[in-house]
């Protein structure tokens, strides 16, 4: 990972000295032939989809030619990074949110603000469009989104007569208490909860429930030693406790993959995913799963949940054609047409009105997913992951495992872990 940090980062100042910034996108579509050239990662499914779309969008478009470019998530990046440094970016790109600020602050982005008529807006709550914006300019539109979420068993509440908490009121005291009431009731069997902290969701919400963010608006690390060092010891009295699994186990789980998580496995009751992450949980447990609002949220001080976008719609600033992709944009964006295509396979869709029209053509867990998304109250978006921050899990993941196995106390893990992510800010 920091080889590609690197890499991007390596590119970006040599892109940064090409200047540029693009021209206005708004405008009539061409009607000379031309080429746009659009890149995505994904799977082999991901690929056919898109590429249905793309043959969708040609049709009307036939002077439009659309050159597709797709690669698996690490190649992907080191693409992109040598095609920016070259001034050889794609016109459309799929962007992540770790890696927004870092082309769009070195110039490597088009303002989606500027593609005026040819790129609508209007049907994206405020929230989920401010996850694409730096500074007051949209460079980044949001696929999809999904929300922090409390994953819960069903089955194995019943199993051990444990009641499904309401999550309308319930505090993380509760969810300690219930967790240990279930791993003793199991004798063992299970954990009450599956350990977390090794993505950058948790610490999100546990600082914004403390009336804090992790950056602050102009992209420096904000959050308190004392409230991420109480993050922490929380998690370390789960594991102690044997409310959650051990150090090791944990740490393995973490590093196996979705369906070797403890939630996967039916090995822990309750576990905190992204509500998206529903479909694919229930198809590795074979087990009913029910999605919970996360605790803490009617006694904190500022709401915790927030729209986190699955990944993103930019356009390089340096496209020869800058009206005609935010044309195929708004088409991926806003138009019936290709959604029936992509369906969630980019995130539940962050249009309010293609997910309206999605949800009522879904059905089992992705309409659950969908509907919890709607029934969750979210405040505003996290500052997007500042340049040089782009590793933030990395440090996040080394600095959790350090306390499970108690190599560092709580405190001291959040000291160290603002000084590193502070250093790589300053850096870039």
């Amino acid at each position: 990972m920091k080889k590609l940090i690197a890499g991007v980062a390596a590119a970006l100042m040599l892109a940064g000295c090409g200047g540029g910034g693009g021209g206005k996108a708004d405008g009539d579509l061409t009607a000379d032939k031309i080429e746009l050239r659009f890149t995505w990662w994904g799977s082999d499914a991901r690929h056919q989809r898109t590429q249905q779309v793309i043959d969708l969008w040609q049709k009307s478009h036939p002077n439009i030619t659309i050159k597709g470019e797709f690669k698996e998530w690490n190649g992907y990046w080191d693409s992109l990074a040598t095609t920016v440094a070259a001034n050889d970016a794609p016109d459309v790109i799929q962007m992540d949110e770790l890696y927004l600020a870092s082309y769009a602050e070195r110039g490597a982005l088009l303002d989606l603000g500027t593609a005026g008529k040819n790129l609508s807006t209007t049907d994206f709550d405020a929230n989920a469009l401010a996850t694409g914006a730096i500074d007051g300019k949209q460079y980044g539109l949001p696929t999809g989104v999904t929300t922090y979420s409390l994953v819960a068993n069903t089955d194995l509440l019943a199993k051990y007569n444990v009641a499904v908490p309401d999550d309308s009121k319930w505090t993380w005291d509760d969810l300690k208490r219930i967790g240990g009431e279930l791993s003793k009731a199991s004798n063992g069997e299970v954990t009450g909860v599956q350990s977390w902290g090794f993505d950058i969701g948790g610490v999100n919400i546990w600082a914004r429930q403390n009336g804090a963010s992790l950056y602050s608006p102009d992209g420096k690390v904000a959050i308190p030693a004392d409230v991420l060092a109480k993050y922490w010891q929380y998690l370390l009295d789960l594991s102690k406790q044997g409310i959650a699994p051990s150090a090791s186990v944990s740490v393995e789980r973490a590093g196996a993959g979705l369906d070797q998580s403890g939630t996967a496995t039916n090995k822990s009751v309750f576990g905190t995913w992204w509500n998206s992450q529903l479909t694919s949980l229930a198809k590795a447990s074979g087990q009913n799963l029910k999605l919970l609002k996360i605790p803490g949220e009617s006694t904190a001080t500022s709401p915790g949940a927030y729209y986190k976008p699955s990944m993103f719609w930019s356009i390089s600033s340096r496209s020869k054609h800058p009206a005609e992709a935010a044309a195929f944009v708004n088409f991926l964006a806003n138009t019936q047409e290709a959604a029936d295509v992509l369906l969630t396979d980019r995130g539940i869709p962050a249009n309010t009105k293609i997910r309206t029209a999605l949800t009522g053509k879904l059905t089992g867990t992705d309409k659950a997913a969908a509907e919890f998304l709607d029934s969750v109250k979210v405040g505003e978006a996290p500052r997007v992951t500042p340049n040089g921050a782009s590793d933030v899990e990395a440090i996040l993941k080394r600095h959790t495992e350090e306390v499970l196995f108690e190599r560092k106390t709580p405190q001291a893990a959040a000291e160290s872990f603002i000084k590193e992510l502070q250093a790589g800010i300053d850096a870039a």
